[in-house]
């Protein structure tokens, strides 16, 4: 019944799928986190330019970003992240668009967390001498990180589907793959419900422990 299946490198290409996933979520973590600071920090300029970047990068589809770093970074800049060679530059390429975009959500997901912080607790903070940057990071993030991550999982699970789109630059993960078997078998529908089951043991069980954990490590009003 999975014959079809023999000559082709499925385990290879989920865990392509894997690797852009876990790649571009750290990515995204890192650079969502420095967006949410520039968005509540006092300094216009950076305050402005967080909100420019989240409005602006939010509403530009992910394949746009994905085609741009692609042709417009590698083809027209001559970026090469650091390889010559072609499949190496894709993937680096498919993480860079990735994170790009998924930062601007993790940004307002964590931004969400903040406000649920109350505000006397940074009023204290400042109080007793601590500079704006040390109540972010020792007051303000603890409890808005354990107050998001329902949102941030969700966010995780949206990353997982979304690196398919790696597929238009040449990136051999899953959805690649799916295209090419389906472009040289005859099982349309098995090998869609193969690659659909496989994306399900990928996000399923990331949803329920981080559901899981998000109960756990609630913040307690």
């Amino acid at each position: 019944m999975f014959d079809f299946l023999e000559g082709y490198d499925v385990l290879g290409a989920f865990w392509m799928t894997v690797k852009l996933t876990a790649l571009s979520a750290v990515g995204s973590l890192i650079w969502g986190t420095l967006l949410a600071a520039m968005r509540v920090s006092p300094v216009p300029l950076m305050r402005g330019f967080g909100t420019a970047y989240v409005n602006i990068v939010r509403n530009i589809p992910l394949t746009v970003i994905i085609l741009f770093c692609s042709l417009g970074l590698a083809d027209v800049f001559g970026v090469t992240m650091g390889s010559d060679d072609f499949k190496i530059q894709g993937f680096r390429l498919a993480v860079l668009g990735l994170v790009a975009y998924t930062a601007a959500f993790v940004c307002e997901a964590l931004r969400s967390g903040m406000n649920t912080v109350p505000l006397g607790q940074a009023e204290a903070a400042r109080a007793i001498g601590l500079s704006f940057t040390q109540t972010l990071w020792l007051v303000v993030l603890p409890q808005a990180f354990r107050s998001v991550i329902g949102p941030l999982a969700n966010v995780l699970i949206a990353l997982t589907k979304n690196t398919t789109v790696a597929a238009a630059i040449g990136v051999a993960e899953a959805a690649y793959l799916m295209k090419t078997m389906i472009e040289n078998e005859a099982q349309t529908l098995l090998i869609g419900a193969v690659f659909a089951f496989g994306f399900v043991v990928l996000t399923l069980p990331t949803g329920l422990f981080l559901g899981w954990l998000s109960k756990r490590l609630a913040v307690k009003r």
